[in-house]
């Protein structure tokens, strides 16, 4: 099995937003922000080549939408035919795609402008598209706060056209990837468990954005259901500091893998790691 890790793009968010009610002068010793208050976030995907399946999870932001969603600064959005030929692959070659959720920064690469720009397509004509039920019932009924997060052009066309598998309870994709249900964030989040035969990759999505967010009470203004957000993370966790799992982070600029530990009920970073080097 081959692992590829794909750098999306990066944009900014507000570090009282990243951090909730941290404050600044506690989370600013472990994630830099600029003199606005804005830190610096990556959208890293991972690309899973089990010779049988060929699995991309999250898609990016995409660049349909970056003028409504210029404050967010998006840079280096990329285009998936280039950046996947690099890899030796190609668009039709995605079997699945994995989505954790449906905000735009982790689904709007799914789909694409057409050649005259009207209407959209989809990127990966041939994949199966998996999203949580619970995610794909709130993103057709999204709560105040969440509805600006979510574009029907982003994923409708998916469901239109019939690729989409929606997913309710913890399941095998394949033997080497198992995603499983988390809430908090928003609903129904999926959290994929990836078996590289010796180790076991966890790509955590917004259950654990960045590395600075691992103590259980480091949870973001985003998240929608703060007391679920800690208690799934303290779940994720727990099982990770036990079993050794390495963690992958999708939005985090400096910290691309960790692994973790749990001491007198508390969870912290124990060794970082770039993603080359889980490779080895």
């Amino acid at each position: 099995m081959k692992i590829h890790k794909i750098e999306a793009g990066t944009f900014h968010v507000d570090g009282g937003a990243a951090f909730g009610v941290v404050p600044k002068k506690v989370w600013q010793k472990r994630y830099p922000c600029d003199e606005e208050n804005h830190c610096h976030i990556n959208m890293r995907l991972l690309l899973v080549d089990t010779g049988e399946r060929l699995i991309l999870i999250d898609t990016g932001t995409g660049d349909k939408q970056l003028d409504y969603l210029k404050y967010y600064g998006f840079k280096n959005v990329i285009n998936f035919d280039t950046e996947l030929s690099k890899l030796g692959y190609s668009c039709t070659d995605i079997t699945d795609i994995i989505f954790t959720h449906l905000h735009f920064d982790h689904c709007g690469g799914t789909t694409r402008f057409n050649s005259d720009k009207s209407g959209v397509e989809l990127v990966f004509p041939n994949a199966t598209h998996w999203v949580g039920k619970a995610q794909w019932e709130n993103f057709l009924n999204p709560n105040v706060r969440e509805g600006d997060s979510y574009f029907p052009e982003n994923i409708v066309p998916v469901y239109e056209a019939g690729k989409l598998n929606l997913v309710s309870e913890n399941q095998f994709i394949c033997p080497e990837v198992e995603v499983r249900i988390y809430n908090g964030h928003t609903v129904g989040q999926l959290v994929s468990y990836i078996n590289l035969g010796n180790k076991t990759l966890v790509y955590v999505g917004d259950v654990i954005p960045l590395a600075a967010n691992v103590p259980l009470a480091w949870i973001s203004s985003y998240d929608i259901f703060p007391i679920s957000a800690m208690d799934e993370k303290k779940i994720l966790l727990d099982e990770a500091a036990e079993k050794n799992h390495i963690l992958m982070f999708e939005h985090d600029a400096y910290t691309e893998c960790c692994t973790v530990v749990a001491q007198y009920k508390k969870h912290k970073v124990d060794k970082t790691m770039t993603f080359e080097e889980i490779l080895n």
